[in-house]
């Protein structure tokens, strides 16, 4: 039987690429190495963003609405970012495809890789429905999406 391959934020399996040098190694993650072929991805360095970085939220509506110009991806410090995210975006499409990934695991509330809640561009620390900029590409184009919450 083969294996299921799995795209998945790489901060997930502990790889210190989060805006702030950082890592966010999960352990219910780790348990599916053996159990799939998992594939990690960063979005936002594969935008071109370096690690750190100041952080981004969403500014305007979700990632979805980045895509067709209704929103921006905004750092803390007012740059916009926006077209970085829409690049490392269709990275992480293409690294898909490669592969022939059957899923995305990304993670909650980042601005590129979150499946379902997002920071509501404020950087207030409020929260709203939406995805990230890669999730919303990756599930237009028909692979799962799906958070480290639902493993």
């Amino acid at each position: 039987m083969e294996m299921k391959k799995i795209l998945i934020s790489a901060c997930l399996l502990g790889v210190s690429c989060r805006w702030n040098g950082k890592d966010n190694r999960n352990d219910d993650v780790l348990d599916l190495i053996g159990k799939a072929i998992l594939v990690p991805v960063c979005p936002e360095q594969l935008g071109g963003l370096s690690t750190p970085r100041a952080r981004q939220e969403i500014q305007g509506g979700s990632g979805e609405d980045v895509f067709t110009d209704r929103a921006k991806v905004i750092t803390e410090n007012g740059e916009n970012v926006t077209a970085q995210f829409v690049k490392g975006a269709e990275e992480t499409l293409k690294i898909a495809r490669i592969f022939q990934a059957d899923a995305f695991i990304g993670k909650s509330f980042s601005p590129s890789c979150s499946v379902s809640e997002i920071y509501d561009g404020t950087f207030s620390g409020k929260t709203m429905k939406g995805r990230g900029t890669a999730a919303a590409l990756l599930m237009r184009c028909g692979i799962a999406v799906r958070s480290e919450e639902e493993i």
